[in-house]
């Protein structure tokens, strides 16, 4: 199997699902000629042609509300926002159209889009560029929001996403888009969407992650083992909405233990929700209390002063081995 980065494997699915439906389109601010801001959409323009690689205005708000349109009428859009931040130009479509139009005609027109958007920090971008606002995005239902971790994941679920009946938020972690390779198969592949992984085993305590926090959370769980000897579990959600809950709790029930890591804002974060539903379910298999370890509640810093607000490989050393020894 070719080794491929996060970017080369998004890319690699769009090029899949526009060669074996015509339906599906690709629209967006630079994705054609300028290829994407991140090169997600590299040579599509060339292959596909400029009725299905489409350059738009610079109107988030046109393109997704064209996308719903196009979506009703049989087509699969794939929409990118350049960067998060600017998704909440298009917010009314996403939040008044997108997401209710199965229910409002009572499942007779469905909207078959995806919402593609990098998302996060690290990579020492200015404002509106490093923002995590997957809870907002989670809250509304009638949305699925999916957070690859890898290469080959991304491109398993952006089909999945592609192919699905149901608008999808993709939210790609560009702090991992080009930080490391994995190998990705030649035949499409797809993932369920809302169920997460185990990416390590363990038994002393739950690491709860997704998205970017996963590699760092792995490294702290190599960490913990040869430095404290604690043998700790990492759990991969790779959709927030929705979320593995059975993923959550046979894992918490089998440690007694858990650290929620995300690098979103603490207040009203998807931690938040992990732990509510491992208090209604698995409470009294608890031996210790739920730590987060996220962003802080505040705009995230500028450049390097960015590395300080967000979650690191020490902060969820230091929160497990608390946890552990509670």
């Amino acid at each position: 199997m070719p080794q491929m980065t996060m970017v080369e494997a998004l890319n690699k699915a769009l090029f899949e699902l526009m060669a074996e439906d015509k339906n599906v389109l690709v629209m967006g601010e630079d994705v054609g000629q300028d290829e994407g801001v991140f090169r997600v959409t590299a040579r599509l323009l060339k292959e596909f042609g400029p009725d299905r690689c489409i350059d738009t205005p610079l109107a988030e708000a046109a393109i997704v509300g064209t996308a719903v349109g196009l979506a009703i009428r049989g087509f699969r859009p794939v929409c990118e926002m350049q960067f998060d931040g600017f998704s909440y130009q298009a917010f009314h479509h996403t939040e008044g159209h997108m997401r209710r139009f199965r229910n409002r005609t009572r499942g007779r027109y469905t909207v078959p889009m995806v919402l593609r958007m990098p998302y996060g920090g690290g990579i020492r971008a200015i404002e509106h560029h490093s923002e995590a606002p997957e809870a907002t995005y989670a809250h509304l239902g009638g949305l699925k929001v999916v957070m690859p971790s890898g290469p080959r994941n991304a491109r398993a679920l952006l089909r999945a996403a592609i192919l699905d009946p149901d608008p999808v938020v993709f939210m790609e972690p560009k702090a991992a888009y080009r930080a490391f390779r994995e190998e990705v198969p030649d035949e499409p592949e797809t993932l369920p969407i809302g169920k997460g992984q185990v990416a390590r085993e363990g038994k002393d305590v739950t690491l709860i992650t997704y998205a970017a926090m996963v590699r760092p959370t792995l490294e702290a769980a190599e960490e913990l083992e040869d430095d404290y000897g604690i043998d700790a579990e990492v759990l991969d959600l790779l959709s927030v909405s929705p979320m593995d809950t059975d993923l959550i709790n046979a894992s918490i029930r089998k440690t007694g233990r858990a650290v929620v890591v995300h690098e979103a804002p603490r207040h009203c974060g998807v931690g938040g929700e992990i732990i509510a539903r491992i208090v209604e379910d698995s409470l009294m298999y608890l031996e210790a209390p739920i730590k987060r370890v996220t962003g802080y509640d505040t705009i995230i810093p500028f450049f390097a002063n960015e590395r300080t607000w967000m979650p690191d490989v020490g902060k969820v050393v230091k929160a497990a081995v608390e946890t552990v020894r509670f």
